[in-house]
């Protein structure tokens, strides 16, 4: 699938734990949420055809993260990526309709007083992943299909595989179904620019009202070995989405190693580091 002329939103915060073990919490300590276990915002990482960001570089790849010159602290991030139509009434948007979703890297460099979360998610070509194959949403409701799904990741170094990021189900995220997506309507809408968040509802207009989106609802939590350790060069990294009714995280393990993750119903983004 072409993505070219889609945006890219993501959403900080939405899996407990994760912007802790990222070193990333006192970013938002001046963020104000309304329940307890919200999400902190949404921010952009991919705006087609802007006229002035950085941002306008398509980052995306099925295949292969490049390091940047200038950093070498990057974490990959493993997450769901749900794409989504756009409707709007004006220069307001109304809803989101998820269509498809899949495995993503929201890959990250770990920077300290960065001025926007946007800063450390977009360097360039090839920074960020999405699995070539994605699954079609049935319902982004209660009972609809994702429910059903786990993600896991793992990297491999020197040809030995570790696991990356705690397994985990799907239905864990703090916020998910319709609630998720009326809720980032209303930060596109009226989220303004301040700290580490800026306006993606203005960014959405400049530029020039794109009518699909790539969502990347939240990296799930590391294990010890992924929030220790930055990427490498000549890493392999693994997200694979997968129904927890046809396999457990022990085959997924398996079928990693054995180079078999082709079965039906899995998303897989297998990325090598450059």
């Amino acid at each position: 699938m072409d993505f070219k002329n889609t945006v890219g939103i993501g959403v900080a915060g939405n899996f407990t734990g994760h912007l802790e073990q990222a070193g990333e919490s006192a970013d938002f300590v001046g963020v104000v949420t309304a329940e307890e276990d919200a999400p902190k915002g949404i921010f952009p990482f991919y705006l087609p055809s802007h006229p002035a960001s950085h941002l306008a570089t398509y980052p995306l790849s099925s295949h292969e993260i490049d390091m940047p010159n200038e950093h070498d602290n990057l974490q990959a991030e493993p997450e769901v990526a749900v794409v989504c139509d756009i409707v709007y009434a004006g220069d307001k948007v109304v809803e989101l309709k998820p269509k498809f979703f899949g495995a993503y890297n929201d890959c990250s460099i770990r920077r300290e007083g960065a001025r926007k979360i946007s800063d450390k998610k977009n360097w360039g070509a090839n920074s960020k992943g999405i699995a070539n194959k994605l699954l079609k949403v049935d319902s982004f409701q209660k009972g609809g299909v994702m429910d059903g799904y786990r993600i896991a990741c793992y990297l491999r170094r020197g040809g030995i595989l570790h696991a990356y990021g705690i397994d985990s189900a799907l239905s864990s995220y703090s916020y998910f179904h319709g609630k998720l997506m009326d809720w980032i309507v209303e930060c596109i809408n009226n989220q303004q620019d301040g700290g580490p968040l800026e306006n993606v509802g203005e960014l959405l207009k400049e530029c020039g009202h794109p009518t699909e989106a790539i969502v990347s609802i939240g990296a799930t939590r590391y294990t010890e070995f992924g929030e220790s350790g930055y990427l490498q060069k000549g890493d392999e990294i693994y997200a694979v989405l997968y129904p927890s009714e046809l396999f457990d995280e022990n085959e997924i393990k398996n079928m990693i190693s054995d180079g078999s993750l082709d079965a039906d119903g899995l998303s897989v983004l297998h990325q090598m580091v450059r």
